[in-house]
């Protein structure tokens, strides 16, 4: 018998990441979610998704009853590190084996994955695994289109400060607000006040237009 873990997402800008654990002589499958707030800035200098994606894999292995002398396979990824030496020190050097995970366990993983991508409203690119460049920037200007969900995007990133839209949120300078105009919740890159009017994006891309008429 054997139990499978890999994940999924941990190379996507978008959504934590999926912990799945498979067994496949009875195609038992159970899963966890490593939030994404480990993959912001604050938890994410810390590297402290490495000790909660240990504390999920501990729990998926409870979840499926474990079995004496039953192999544990995970994923080759780094993201697992800290679990495989911890689950050595459980378990013994013997059981633990770090291979790539191709197959249903991943098959498995990588649904649960895009289940918890289309509940935040995304639809994920068909040929996501096949082109990450092309679905790294399809994500992207989904944030951009959608500034609120900019929450349930890995911005931890050191890569993404060259890019405009992320760099008040690595500097922790983006806050939660109302639109003036259209009274929709919005995200600023400064602290509300008084003193200040605000727009969502699209109410200030129609205010601008409206300058540009009024001045041409």
């Amino acid at each position: 018998m054997t139990v499978v873990i890999d994940d999924a997402g941990s190379g996507d800008l978008l959504f934590g990441v999926v912990v799945g654990a498979f067994r496949p002589e009875t195609e038992e499958f159970k899963y966890k979610l490593v939030d994404v707030k480990f993959f912001q800035p604050e938890f994410f200098r810390e590297k402290k998704y490495l000790q909660e994606t240990t504390r999920m894999v501990s729990e998926l292995l409870a979840q499926l009853r474990l079995k004496p002398e039953e192999e544990i396979q995970m994923c080759q990824g780094n993201i697992f590190d800290d679990a495989a030496a911890e689950l050595r020190k459980v378990y013994g050097e013997d059981r633990i084996q770090r291979i790539r995970v191709v197959g249903e366990p991943q098959r498995f993983t990588e649904i649960a994955y895009l289940d918890e991508l289309r509940n935040l409203g995304y639809e994920p690119l068909a040929e996501r695994e096949e082109k990450r460049a092309k679905s790294f920037f399809h994500m992207m200007r989904w944030l951009a289109a959608n500034p609120n969900m900019l929450r349930y995007a890995k911005t931890g990133w050191p890569r993404l400060s060259r890019y405009r839209l992320f760099k008040a949120v690595q500097a922790d300078e983006l806050y939660n607000a109302v639109c003036n105009d259209c009274g929709r919740e919005c995200i600023v890159p400064f602290k509300p006040d008084l003193k200040r009017p605000i727009y969502c994006k699209a109410c200030w891309t129609k205010k601008k237009k409206r300058q540009n008429y009024s001045s041409a």
